[in-house]
């Protein structure tokens, strides 16, 4: 019973899937129901779900239930429940700007459930200690989000979730190929027994582990939408569903790093090896944050300028990890700054998403030309889309601002002075595009001057995530106690 007691987190959240499917089922056979009554109450049933997720991790600490499940395939830790609380408050508040952008759409079960079953995954990805558990904490995680980006099954949906669902499928076997060699080296599938072998090992494995690193580094790599496995992200941000774009932006991304980190900080945390894939993600940082940034520049359509600045953002997060074991000994404040960094970038990303929501909706474009006057039309929605692009910027008293010092301090700590110099220089051309968005919606003339509007829902979940990136820019403290503590754990 204590196995089941640590996987509730999870547990809740697919149990609370399939009761949404058969609520769903059961007033359809009934023939009872407003539409609106019904969307509305699939919603409450989702938000139920990811509170209860919440609600139980935060008794696994009250109540001191951490530790191992289903014999050791699993580690509760301050680590894995750190990404619970994350992943479950990335998912309500998908699903409260989900609401209205699914009105009139007959499959908002189905939808409501793929999130939660991915937000399962996800969770799953930060607590496995086990390969063959990773492995299957990786296919729950992808194969939901690949029907949910082709979810509105229209010409740019399919498009995109075609794509997504091949390059997925890919990037799954080269992680898995990662995954065989660890297991041909060591003899086993269990992250702590691969690092003790890891650090006995002689220099005769040395290249085997290297291109286990390589297979790794590539396959994941894709999660965490890095360059060069960054080629899905333009197109699939473009054409999937914008709420699931906002997921797929921070979502995926942390699931990405959460088990990226547990793997080489565990596993393959040796000196020996350490060395070589802090190299490896150095030189990904400042080629992700380089060509990230310069082709954001000349894009004109914001979901595609949003997603060239999220793999400019990941190799921000990369400078943490290639921090870590760059130190001697290794640097547990690059950890906990790519924790931190992912905590305030969800609140900003999120937010940024949902204000595209809001205002694409009512003019019908994701063009930044017709941008043009918003802040005439909505100011209030225009502050709170300046506020993210401000805090994705680093610009003080917002959150990024924080997020960038902590990262770029890392990367000083563990000289690599060099890396440090790069993002701060990326920081300023990434300050140029999104400015000119923010120029664009106030000092340009408005085409219409009709007023914009969001949804009482999506209004909320815009509030949440402003709110909270402002808190955590001026109060960043209880989420930094958090992120280091968290990091403890993942060494």
């Amino acid at each position: 019973m204590d196995s089941v007691n640590r996987f509730g987190p999870e547990l809740i959240l697919l149990a609370m899937a399939g009761v949404i499917i058969l609520a769903d089922l059961g007033w359809a056979l009934a023939g009872t129901g407003a539409e609106r009554w019904r969307r509305e109450a699939l919603a409450a049933l989702a938000l139920t779900g990811t509170v209860a997720s919440i609600v139980w991790s935060a008794l696994l600490i009250a109540f001191d239930e951490q530790g191992e499940a289903f014999s050791g395939m699993i580690s509760v830790d301050a680590f894995a429940l750190f990404f619970n609380f994350l992943f479950a408050g990335i998912a309500a508040i998908v699903i409260l700007s989900s609401i209205d952008f699914l009105r009139g759409n007959r499959f908002v079960a189905e939808y409501y459930a793929l999130v939660l079953a991915s937000t399962a995954g996800m969770m799953l990805l930060a607590s496995t200690i086990d390969l063959i558990a990773i492995f299957v904490a990786l296919e729950l995680t992808g194969i939901s989000l690949y029907i949910l980006v082709a979810f509105m099954k229209d010409g740019r949906s399919s498009e995109a979730g075609l794509k997504y669902l091949l390059l997925g499928a890919i990037s799954s076997a080269v992680a898995l190929y990662g995954m065989a060699y660890l297991f041909g080296i060591t003899g086993s599938t269990s992250l702590d027994e691969i690092g003790r072998v890891v650090s006995e090992a002689n220099g005769e494995t040395r290249s085997a582990l290297v291109l286990a690193m390589v297979f790794l580094v590539a396959g994941f790599g894709f999660k965490m939408a890095i360059v060069p496995f960054q080629m899905w992200v333009p197109d699939v941000y473009e054409g999937a569903p914008t709420p699931v774009t906002a997921y797929l932006s921070v979502g995926s991304k942390a699931a990405g790093f959460a088990v990226v980190m547990r793997i080489f900080l565990t596993a393959l945390d040796d000196g020996s090896i350490s060395s070589d894939w802090a190299t490896v993600f150095a030189i990904l940082a400042a080629i992700s944050m380089s060509l990230g940034n310069i082709t954001a520049l000349v894009q004109g359509n914001i979901k595609r300028m949003l997603g060239y600045s999220s793999i400019a953002q990941a190799g921000t997060f990369l400078i943490g990890l290639a921090a870590v074991a760059a130190a001697d000994p290794q640097l547990l404040l690059g950890t906990s700054s790519v924790l931190f960094f992912l905590g305030t970038y969800a609140f900003t990303n999120l937010g940024a998403f949902i204000a595209v929501i809001a205002i694409s909706s009512k003019i019908g474009s994701d063009e930044i030309a017709d941008y043009a006057g918003v802040a005439k039309r909505s100011p209030l929605l225009a502050l709170g889309l300046t506020i993210c692009l401000l805090s994705l910027t680093g610009i003080p008293p917002t959150a990024g601002f924080i997020a960038k010092v902590y990262v770029f301090n890392a990367a000083v700590q563990a000289n690599l002075v060099w890396l440090a110099i790069v993002a701060v220089l990326n920081s300023v051309v990434a300050a140029y595009y999104y400015l000119r968005v923010v120029l664009n919606m106030y000092t340009a003339e408005p085409a219409s001057e009709e007023s914009i509007q969001p949804g009482y829902y999506l209004g909320l979940a815009m509030v949440v995530a402003v709110v909270g990136l402002l808190v955590v820019g001026i109060f960043p403290s209880p989420l930094l106690e958090a992120s280091e503590a968290a990091a403890v754990t993942a060494e």
